[in-house]
């Protein structure tokens, strides 16, 4: 069915039925066993036949369709909605994609609504699966590798964006004032920003469910929630570096700027005071009164055109040696 990526039953830890979508109500009358259901940006019909199966709350079923959620944790009587924020590094365009991930969990069953940009929840089933001791600990153990898998893939993210910051600082001083570094850093500053919007609330996430005392979620399970809140308090701070090195750089890429700015306007205002000598010189000999001294003399032009050289050479010298040319 489309939109279904997987649906199974689970019993003691192990992959026991694959189960369709109409057959999810029998599967639940038995007690042991739980379901596992993964969709892909389903539509609102499938969304709707898999509510009815698991008796799932109309809002928590409109925020999964919309999408477009911020990361939080809701209760709906014997039920867990989770809404997360997923990433992954594009390599072709060196961008950051985001995307969502919705995770219905109640007693005896799991299911998980992605949209965007994410990998697939393959992986991670093929883990638990592979470990039954812990899948044995049924929905609640589920909740922590999803959210587990979904936290790990922003690390290689945020290296990736700190490899471009690296990058950027090299352009910033070794190379001169390029409009696109700008744009770049821009650019890095709102993945940055991203990122920070997709983990932020999860720390407070995972302090609930490190606290959460309900039958739903085993005693035993709660502790792994603590690895993903170090995880989520590790990105963190790792975004709020990169973001503090990412201000510096655009501080001191503005800085070199202005710097450049100010040496051309020195290199003008030196050239402007060199031809200033002979525009004023020639400005007075050009005003053709008749009684002018040295308008009959025959060495006046070439004094004239030597005095306005030996000036203009003058200040060249001293300019040269300020630095200003």
């Amino acid at each position: 069915m489309k939109g279904v990526v997987d649906c199974a039953a689970y019993a003691d830890g192990r992959r026991v039925a694959e189960v369709a979508i109409p057959d999810i109500s029998e599967v639940l009358a038995q007690p042991d066993r739980f379901v596992w259901i993964g969709l892909h940006e389903p539509d609102e019909a499938l969304l709707r036949e898999v509510q009815q199966e698991f008796g799932l709350h109309d809002l928590a079923v409109e925020d999964a369709h919309r999408a477009h959620q911020r990361p939080k944790l809701e209760r709906y009587g014997d039920s867990l909605f989770v809404a997360l924020r997923t990433a992954r590094m594009d390599p072709a365009t060196r961008r950051a994609d985001f995307g969502e991930t919705h995770i219905f969990v109640g007693p005896r069953y799991v299911v998980s609504v992605r949209h965007g940009a994410s990998l697939s929840y393959a992986e991670v089933r093929g883990r638990c699966e592979a470990t039954p001791q812990q899948l044995r600990k049924g929905p609640g153990y589920v909740l922590y590798a999803l959210m587990d898998f979904i936290v790990d893939q922003y690390f290689p993210v945020v290296e990736a964006l700190e490899e471009d910051l690296d990058g950027l600082e090299e352009e910033i001083f070794g190379r001169p004032f390029d409009r696109d570094t700008t744009a770049r850093i821009y650019r890095l500053k709102r993945d940055l920003l991203e990122v920070k919007r997709g983990v932020s609330p999860l720390v407070d996430v995972c302090n609930r469910l490190t606290r959460f005392e309900d039958d739903l979620i085993e005693e035993d399970t709660r502790l792994y929630f603590r690895d993903i809140y170090d995880h989520a308090i590790r990105i963190n701070e790792m975004v709020d570096t990169a973001r503090e090195l990412l201000t510096t750089a655009f501080e001191a890429n503005l800085s070199l700027i202005s710097v450049g700015q100010n040496e051309s306007m020195k290199k003008l205002a030196a050239w402007a005071a060199i031809l200033a000598v002979p525009t004023m010189i020639a400005g007075v000999y050009g005003m053709n009164f008749q009684y002018m001294p040295e308008l009959g003399w025959r060495l006046g032009y070439p004094v004239a055109m030597g005095v306005m050289l030996g000036v203009c050479g003058i200040l060249y010298l001293h300019f040269k040696r300020v630095d200003w040319l």
